[in-house]
């Protein structure tokens, strides 16, 4: 019984420590945009940001990080016959990649407190697609185990799930340059008036 409530209690600090992870670099997103905007918004906007990460990351996603990994080694305690299965090592691979990304995020959260991040706002998007790909790779690995599917089933879902991140990028692209064209246009029948003054 113990092991069903390790396993529950696992996917629930996934489920918390992904939603805190996908949201995170959002914000990211949005204090290095923030940059853009004029004085006081700019400043407003960033405290505002800066307050939000830090909730997210410390309130959030680090007990959702917390909780999953020592539910999982609540079920390998339980269950250290898994560690001989080969699926397992590469999904601990993964989720030692995931560690990784959660930590580097933290670091980025500093660097932005600290006005520091040299990350503009398509890279971070380009960042925050790194834990879609963890995550349908690992959840994969966790049901499907030794037998992986390798079929044509398995490379159209990669597909649609490249395609959603590419839709993302280009999306985040239109927005950029239809932000631009609406500043040039508001620029330009300023400077009209003035020469006509």
């Amino acid at each position: 019984m113990a092991y069903y409530w390790f396993k529950a209690f696992h996917i629930v600090g996934v489920v918390v420590w992904f939603a805190g992870l996908f949201y995170l670099v959002r914000l990211f997103i949005y204090h290095v945009e923030a940059e853009a905007e004029p004085e006081p918004a700019q400043s407003i906007l960033k405290q505002q940001y800066q307050i939000m990460e830090e909730r997210l990351y410390h309130i959030i996603t680090m007990p959702g990080m917390v909780v999953t990994v020592a539910m999982a080694i609540g079920l390998l305690v339980l269950r250290p016959d898994l560690l001989h299965d080969g699926w397992l090592h590469a999904k601990l691979g993964l989720v030692a990649l995931l560690l990784a990304y959660h930590f580097y995020c933290g670091r980025l959260l500093k660097q932005l407190q600290q006005g520091e991040c040299r990350w503009s706002g398509q890279q971070l998007r380009g960042l925050n697609e790194a834990p879609t790909l963890l995550l349908v790779i690992i959840v994969m690995l966790a049901v499907f185990k030794n037998s992986f599917p390798t079929s044509a089933a398995t490379w159209l879902v990669v597909g649609l799930v490249a395609f959603m991140l590419a839709t993302i990028q280009l999306y985040a692209k239109k927005r950029r340059l239809d932000k631009e064209r609406q500043q040039s246009e508001a620029i330009a029948p300023d400077s009209d008036r003035a020469l006509q003054n």
